[in-house]
């Protein structure tokens, strides 16, 4: 792909991806990741019970759940904080709901045990892909965590989950999105994928026009390649993490 975005970079290249360990002194794991100019911090914390729903249902094992949200700052123009009008917005839960199916995939809810692990997601800065890099950055502080949770022979987490974003623009296909992309794609899709290749969910949308089988299919494998390389700097912080 010898096409340049506004940025420089080829279509099929990732943003810059830095990811800073244990970024706060008080969760069991924390995770500081950036995307370009998104940048996302992400925590894990656990206690020991189960929502009540659970117990009602006489669920066996835990539960693995995120809340997610934007600093006032984060973007151009001043948010609200969600607490400041009562409610959370129909954006926010959708985002944090993904967040946490995508990382129940990375675990085995029965080894977790009668146990509630939160992760926290809050972006600092938004330049699109917010979603996939709070899952991306999320799944590795959930492995650091698990690791110091657990003993090896305990530890409940399977394997590492990531997210990224492709988009079609001017008719060419692109990888991990920035918001001036995102804001004029013809279609925008996120892509969650676990580290063994199977699919977690697939969002994607055609703006004005609608996108054929075979795009689907040049869309997801464009977004493989990028999560390969995002998967191997998660592992690789992982197996730093005694």
């Amino acid at each position: 792909m010898s096409i340049l975005r506004f940025d420089g970079r080829a279509c099929d290249e990732l943003r810059p991806l830095v990811m800073e360990t244990d970024y706060l002194s008080h969760p069991l794991a924390s995770v500081f990741i950036s995307c370009g100019k998104t940048r996302v911090l992400t925590a894990v914390s656990s206690e020991d019970k189960v929502p009540s729903w659970m117990k009602n249902q006489k669920v066996p094992g835990g539960w693995v759940t995120c809340e997610y949200g934007m600093l006032p700052s984060a973007t151009t123009e001043r948010c609200r904080r969600e607490a400041s009008v009562g409610k959370q917005g129909g954006r926010t839960v959708e985002i944090q709901r993904l967040i946490g199916r995508s990382l129940r995939m990375a675990v085995d809810l029965e080894k977790l045990g009668e146990r509630t692990v939160y992760l926290d997601c809050d972006v600092i800065d938004a330049d699109g892909g917010t979603r996939c890099a709070s899952i991306s950055g999320a799944a590795l502080a959930l492995g650091i965590g698990c690791r110091r949770l657990f003993t090896p022979a305990e530890n409940p987490f399977k394997e590492l989950v990531a997210a990224v974003s492709v988009g079609i623009i001017d008719g060419n296909p692109m990888l991990d999105l920035c918001y001036e992309e995102d804001s004029n794609a013809e279609v925008d899709m996120n892509v969650v994928m676990t580290e063994s290749g199977n699919l977690v969910e697939v969002q994607g949308t055609a703006e004005g026009a609608a996108f054929s089988r075979s795009q689907l299919n040049e869309l997801i494998d464009l977004a493989e390649h990028g999560l390969k390389q995002i998967f191997a700097r998660q592992r690789e912080i992982l197996e730093s993490i005694q």
